[in-house]
């Protein structure tokens, strides 16, 4: 069976995928393989450079990540232009991934799961939840940003309520749900 792991940003679901490995589990990152594929692939470095412009990359041909998040965070069609040239790419990386592998099970942590359309892949959906004021807080010490940088990221996602209603599965984690393990709402894999 494959599976996805999904959330806003800064829910938790690397957290959860890192459980996943330690449990001797593979885990497909669409954030990794997509950083590698706008690195590397050149027919994606060429379209990117065309839409955002030459600042995108240095002389070394070095990835400046600050240019490429400014463009992102202007707009919700900026960034689903970027997303355009990015997604089809990760999506038939994924694929290569999940068909070579041996294992009964896979997953696959994608933070803009649906948004993307890579639900189709997959077929359970894991939700890790965490309420927005905790991910905000995480986002901004996680990396360094102010709360308005944070929540120009958060407002690029669909809404947790919607995702919420998608999933086959759903994390809590949200800190005062571990401090009060009685109380939190979870449901587990079987």
């Amino acid at each position: 069976m494959h599976y996805a792991i999904t959330g806003g940003i800064a829910s938790g679901k690397t957290w959860f995928c890192h459980k996943l490995q330690q449990h001797g589990n593979e885990v497909y990152s669409c954030d990794i393989a997509a950083k590698r594929i706008i690195r590397e692939d050149p027919q994606v470095r060429k379209a990117l450079t065309d839409l955002v412009g030459e600042s995108l990359y240095d002389e070394a041909h070095q990835l400046q990540k600050s240019v490429l998040a400014a463009f992102i965070t202007q707009s919700k069609e900026q960034a689903a232009k970027v997303n355009a040239i990015v997604h089809p790419r990760v999506a038939a990386d994924y694929i290569r991934w999940r068909d070579a592998q041996k294992t009964m099970h896979t997953f696959m942590e994608c933070a803009l799961l649906f948004e993307s359309g890579f639900d189709q892949y997959v077929e359970r959906i894991i939700l890790i939840y965490a309420d927005e004021s905790t991910r905000l807080r995480r986002l901004m010490q996680r990396d360094g940003i102010s709360l308005s940088q944070a929540q120009q990221w958060l407002d690029l996602q669909m809404p947790e309520d919607e995702k919420r209603q998608l999933a086959h599965v759903i994390i809590d984690n949200d800190p005062k749900a571990f401090l009060h393990l009685g109380r939190a709402k979870r449901k587990v894999l079987s």
